[in-house]
Parts: structure tokens; C-alpha cells; sequence
């Protein structure tokens, strides 16, 4: 059906839609793959029930095996290699289904792949079986080293994908460690008022006292206060430099002689008034306590 040049050194792609795989019991055998094409129509209807709808994939074969790709994105959803593939057939009771069935590489179970193609189910399989015979014909031209050069390849690609997701996991804990290094470099917030000093008011200022005398402190800035205003040597003088007033401790030779003398008469009435402590006093000229 096609040139051996297309399937050793390119690929057949054909479209179809992928019912699923199961696992079966046996590698090959008719009954087998009728089974599983019956479990997996009925996941179908129950799946359409639901308002799903069966993926579309893409399938590239060649002597190296059957690849199931997105068709949209050409991402690889299973790569079934060739010498693990043990049966393939198409469904004479339906002429849209096809199958094979693949031996995993990782759990060793066997998978019935299921697909279903309007017109071309027959030549899938047909396609599959001529890719089948070439690798047979190479693989007896090669001594069978051809086949156990593939194998190695294989394991080499497993090798390679699995440091890959390795290497990711490596990168994502270092992201993860500087990013912890960082928060904890940042100083912290002041929120609280209590982590505030208690000899500061809500300024931050050193609250003034005239009984205390100031003491410099350092600025928050870390810069030193400026130096104190001194005051003038004699604190006992006014603003305008004269001595303040006291009329209690002035001597007698402060005042003039009739000034004094008033001064004088103040004074006794004031020690009268001392000695009278306790007696009633009334304004009204009847009143006999007057």
C-alpha cells in the first residue's frame, strides 16, 4: 500500500477517533480484543450521555512503531513501539473500529488500544501490518542489532525524560529557596506601639521634663542632636535685666519713708485679723454681735 521508503524513513499519519485502551488479559486472540471493543463503546455511551465527546487524535506509523498524538498540538500521548506490538485487527461486525494490542514498557500489562475511523479502519490495519513486515526484513538483514539499537535508544530517551522532570523539580526548590532567603532579609515592620522605646512619646521624641535635666540622645537617623542653647549666667534677672519683685521679701530701706508706712499699717491689721480667727462678722448695724 505504501512505498518502503515512506514507512522506514517517514511516517503514515492518519486521523481517527481514540475510544480509549484497556487492559487485557492475554496478548493476542480475537475474543480479547472483542471484549475490550465492548467495554470501551459502552465508556463511550456513557461518557456522550454526559456531554462528552470521543478526542480526535492523530496516528503516525512506521517501522518504529505507532505514535497517538494531539492533532492540534502534536503533543505524543503514547508511542508504541513496534516489537511490543503482538496482535492488530479490524472489526468485520463494525467496519470503523480497529485495534492492536501493546505491551506497556513501565507496568508490563497488556493494552488494547481502540480507535474508530469511518473509512479508513481496514487500511490503518493494513498499514500497520505492511510496517510490519518491513521491520521483519530489517531486522534479519541487520542480525537483529537494528532491534536491540532501538532498544537502547528507547531506554536512552526514558533516561533523558526522566532527568529532565528531574531538573525541573531542582530548579522549582531553588526558586522556592531564594525566595525564602529574601523574605527573611527583609527587616521587619514596626506595627506595634509597644515595640516603641518607653522613654519616647508618639513622636518619638524625649518627652520634656523642667525638674530632669535633658540628656542628648542620638536621632533616629543615627545623626547627633545638635548642641544645647546655654542660658545666661544670671537666671535671677527679668527679660529686661531687673531684679524681680517680691513685696514679702523686700527689706525697709527698699521703699520710702510713706510707703512704709503703709506697708507698716497693712501689716498690723493683718496680725489683727490673725488674732480674731473664729469670730462671727456681720454688716447689719442691729445685729448685737457686731
Amino acid at each position: 500500500m505504501h512505498t518502503p521508503e515512506a514507512l522506514a524513513k517517514h511516517y503514515i499519519p492518519y486521523n481517527a477517533k481514540f475510544l480509549g485502551n484497556t487492559e487485557v488479559e492475554a496478548p493476542k486472540g480475537t475474543e480479547v480484543v472483542k471484549d475490550a471493543v465492548r467495554k470501551l463503546k459502552f465508556q463511550r455511551h456513557i461518557k456522550k450521555s454526559e456531554g462528552q465527546k470521543t478526542p480526535k487524535v492523530e496516528l503516525q506509523i512506521s517501522i518504529y512503531g505507532v505514535k497517538i498524538l494531539d492533532p492540534k498540538t502534536k503533543d505524543v500521548q503514547h508511542n508504541c513501539q513496534l516489537h511490543r506490538i503482538s496482535f492488530c485487527a479490524d472489526d468485520k461486525t463494525d467496519k470503523r473500529i480497529f485495534t492492536f494490542i501493546c505491551k506497556d514498557s513501565e507496568s508490563n500489562k497488556h493494552l488494547c488500544y481502540v480507535f474508530d475511523s469511518e473509512k479508513c479502519a481496514e487500511e490503518i490495519t493494513l498499514t500497520i501490518g505492511q510496517a510490519f513486515d518491513l521491520a521483519y526484513k530489517k531486522f534479519l538483514e541487520s542480525g537483529g542489532k537494528d532491534v536491540e539499537t532501538r532498544k537502547q535508544i528507547g531506554t536512552l530517551q526514558k533516561r533523558i525524560q526522566e532527568l529532565e522532570t528531574e531538573n525541573s523539580e531542582l530548579k522549582q526548590q531553588l526558586q522556592d529557596l531564594e525566595e525564602q532567603l529574601m523574605i527573611a532579609h527583609v527587616p521587619p515592620v514596626r506595627t506595634n506601639s509597644s515595640s516603641r522605646s518607653p522613654s519616647t512619646d508618639v513622636f518619638d521624641m524625649v518627652p520634656f521634663s523642667p525638674v530632669t535635666p535633658l540628656v542628648p540622645t542620638l536621632a533616629s537617623n543615627g545623626c547627633p542632636p545638635p548642641p544645647p542653647t546655654t542660658l545666661p549666667p544670671d537666671i535671677r534677672k527679668d527679660l529686661f535685666g531687673a531684679e524681680p519683685f517680691d513685696p514679702f521679701t523686700c527689706g525697709a530701706a527698699d521703699f520710702p519713708p510713706d510707703i512704709q508706712s503703709k506697708l507698716d499699717e497693712m501689716q498690723e491689721g493683718f496680725k489683727m485679723g490673725l488674732t480674731l480667727e473664729g469670730t462671727v462678722f456681720s454688716l447689719d448695724p442691729l445685729d448685737s454681735r457686731c
